[in-house]
């Protein structure tokens, strides 16, 4: 694995990982994660006999900068200098708010291959889909700004999940805890990726022309199943699978030979010549 910099249209310095042989595949992380924690570390080696792969730290997290102020569109030219860094264009998985970040930039008409979604929550209009207070954004910035990085992430958790609070304490008192606390910052933009993607989503799906397929698992909440069938039911062609006995963290085990199959580039048919 090497690591690598490069400059996003802003200005902001990214730093991805590289990693494999093969096709570019680009993995965008979900909230709390960044390429040194959560799906992407797991996926990337599982992966690298076949692809090359690029993780990297979205802005605000990890190693990346942060250039002020932030927009959904410039975390899309930022996913979009990543593919270029890949060779100019790419395939791309994305999870939770990562495969709705990945979705838009599809839509916004970046040079994406194919594209796997993982479970992006586009539940604010499902049945049973919880909806964030109206001045979340607000609540987090506050919170961010008084240096009160864990009550970010419990309100994060509890109100803008819906996650229970018991799910916070076992989460706090756990190894995972100080890497999701170091990410608390980002969480306003992963809150406004999920509550514009979330809003009408069948209006700037339908603009994605990229073969896509959406994946979820057999033991997520119904409204995150129902909003990943949204993708395959929006996206012209797109495909929906189910992973049995998965649940939104999914393991990478379990997912990598979905990657594997469907972001395999199909060989090209060779005429045999003609006998006489």
């Amino acid at each position: 694995m090497t690591t690598h910099t490069i400059t996003s249209p802003d200005g902001t310095v990214l730093v991805y990982d590289r990693i494999g042989q093969g096709p570019a595949l680009v993995l965008v992380d979900g909230a709390f994660c960044s390429r040194r924690f959560g799906p992407a570390p797991k996926l990337a080696p599982l992966l690298a006999d076949r692809f090359t792969v690029f993780t990297y730290d979205r802005r605000g997290r990890g190693d990346s900068g942060d250039t002020a102020p932030y927009a959904i569109e410039r975390e899309i030219e930022d996913l979009t200098a990543v593919i270029g860094a890949a060779g100019g264009s790419a395939s791309v998985a994305g999870f939770s708010s990562g495969a709705i970040l990945a979705l838009m930039t599809a839509a916004a008409g970046a040079p994406i291959d194919r594209l796997v979604a993982w479970e992006p929550p586009l539940v604010a209009d499902q049945p049973g889909g919880h909806r964030p207070p109206a001045d979340a954004a607000d609540q987090l910035s506050t919170l961010i700004a008084t240096n009160r990085r864990g009550q970010a992430v419990k309100y994060y958790f509890t109100r803008v999940m819906g996650a229970p609070a018991i799910a916070y304490y076992l989460i706090r008192v756990g190894p995972m805890w100080p890497k999701m606390r170091a990410v608390a910052p980002s969480l306003r933009y992963d809150l406004a990726v999920f509550t514009t993607g979330a809003a009408n989503p069948t209006t700037w799906l339908s603009r994605v022309t990229t073969p896509v397929l959406a994946v979820s698992g057999a033991k997520s909440p119904a409204a995150l199943q129902s909003g990943t069938r949204t993708v395959a039911d929006t996206v012209p062609g797109a495909a929906y699978r189910t992973l049995p006995g998965q649940s939104h963290n999914v393991a990478a085990s379990a997912l990598a030979p979905v990657l594997r199959d469907f972001l395999t580039p199909p060989r090209p048919l060779v005429e045999e010549p003609a006998t006489r």
